[in-house]
C-alpha cells in the first residue's frame, strides 16, 4: 500500500516522501481504515518538523486524522462492521490504509459527506471542548487571533450559537469579508493601525473575559492587553514559533491567568459521556449546515511535497486534503 512518510524531521515540503509499505493486519482491539479522506493540520506540519509535543520514532508514517471505511476486524472488536462508515484521530493516517484502535471509531452519518466528516473532530471538537472550558456565559465576551484558521472559524460560530459574544482577529483586510461570509461578526483586522480602538469600540464598557492565542509573539500579549480584570489568556497554538511577548503590568495589575490548552491531553481526562454529546452536537451542526468546513485543494497521496506546500499558502478557503 502507498503511505507518505519521513526518515527525517524538517521542512514538510523537502523530508515527505510516499512509500510502499505491507498492509497491516489489526490486533487484538483494532480495526484497519481503508483512508478516504485525510486533512493536513497545522500540528501534523509541527510534528514532520519535530517540534510538537508528540514526537514519532522514524522513520514515521505521516498523518492524525482521516475518513474511511472499516476493511478489517482485530480479535475481540464489536460494536463495528466492515464496509462502516468512520473518521477516527490516529498515528499515520496519510496512508491508503492504516491502523486504530477500534474505542477510537466514531461512525459517520450518511449525511455527513467525506469532505466534512475527516476533519469533523480534530479542530471542531478542540475548539468546542476549549469553548467549554473556558466557562463563558451568554453575553460575555471573548477574543481570538487567527480567526481565519480552522479552529477560529468553529470556534466563533459555536460560539455564537451559545450566546458568547467574540471579537475575531484576522490578520488581512480580506479576512473580514472571508468571515462575514460565513455569518461570523466582530471582525477586527490587525493591519488596520486603530485596530485595538476598534476592538474597544466593539465591547464599549463590557470586559473581555478570555483570550485564545494561536499566534505567539507580540500577538500573545496584544490580547493580554485588552482582556479585563481577571481575564484568562489561553495560549492555544504558536504560528510563529516565536515565545510568548507579555507585558508584566498585564498580568500584576489586572490579575490575570494564563495558561495552555491541548487538546491531546483533554480528549483522554474528558468523561465519555461528555465526549459523546460533544460529537453529538457536532454532528448535528454538520447536517444543519451550521458548522461548515471548507475544503481548499485535494491531492492525491503521490503528491506530498506539493501538498504541504499548499497548506502552508496563506489565505486559504479551507482545508487541504489527501485522498488514497
Amino acid at each position: 500500500m502507498r503511505s507518505i512518510v519521513y526518515q527525517q524531521f524538517g521542512d514538510p515540503s523537502e523530508v515527505l516522501e510516499l512509500s510502499e509499505r505491507p498492509l497491516p493486519e489489526p490486533g487484538p482491539g483494532e480495526v484497519r481504515v481503508k483512508m478516504t479522506l485525510s486533512p493536513i493540520h497545522n500540528h501534523d506540519l509541527w510534528t514532520v518538523r519535530g517540534s510538537y509535543g508528540v514526537k514519532p520514532s522514524l522513520p514515521a508514517q505521516a498523518g492524525s486524522e482521516a475518513a474511511g471505511v472499516i476493511d478489517a476486524l482485530g480479535e475481540g472488536v464489536s460494536g463495528l462492521s466492515i464496509g462502516q462508515r468512520v473518521v477516527t484521530n490516529a498515528p499515520g493516517t496519510w496512508s491508503e490504509a492504516f491502523i486504530a484502535k477500534a474505542q477510537g471509531m466514531i461512525p459517520l452519518p450518511d449525511a455527513i459527506d467525506d469532505e466534512t466528516g475527516c476533519q469533523i473532530i480534530a479542530m471542531p471538537l478542540s475548539a468546542l471542548m476549549l469553548l467549554e472550558d473556558l466557562k463563558l456565559s451568554s453575553g460575555q465576551w471573548m477574543i481570538q487571533n487567527a480567526a481565519t484558521g480552522a479552529v477560529g472559524k468553529n470556534l466563533a460560530i459555536m460560539a455564537a450559537t451559545r450566546g458568547i459574544k467574540v471579537i475575531n482577529l484576522v490578520r488581512r483586510d480580506a479576512g473580514i469579508d472571508e468571515l462575514k461570509a460565513l455569518g461570523i461578526e466582530y471582525v477586527v483586522s490587525t493591519a488596520s493601525d486603530n485596530w485595538q480602538e476598534q476592538v474597544k469600540a466593539l465591547t464599549g464598557d463590557e470586559p473581555i473575559m478570555s483570550a485564545v492565542d494561536s499566534v505567539g509573539g507580540k500577538e500573545s500579549g496584544q490580547l493580554l492587553n485588552l482582556l479585563g480584570q481577571g481575564g484568562e489568556l489561553i495560549a492555544f497554538g504558536s504560528m510563529t514559533g516565536q515565545p510568548m511577548e507579555l507585558n508584566t503590568g498585564d498580568i500584576i495589575f489586572k490579575q490575570t491567568r494564563i495558561r495552555g490548552y491541548w487538546g491531546a491531553k483533554a480528549f483522554p481526562a474528558a468523561r465519555p459521556e461528555d465526549l459523546s454529546r460533544l460529537i453529538g452536537e457536532l454532528f448535528q451542526m454538520a447536517i444543519k449546515g451550521t458548522l461548515k468546513l471548507p475544503v481548499d485543494d485535494i491531492f492525491d497521496l503521490s503528491q506530498a511535497q506539493e501538498a504541504a506546500t499548499a497548506s502552508l499558502q496563506p489565505g486559504r478557503a479551507g482545508k487541504v486534503l489527501f485522498k488514497a
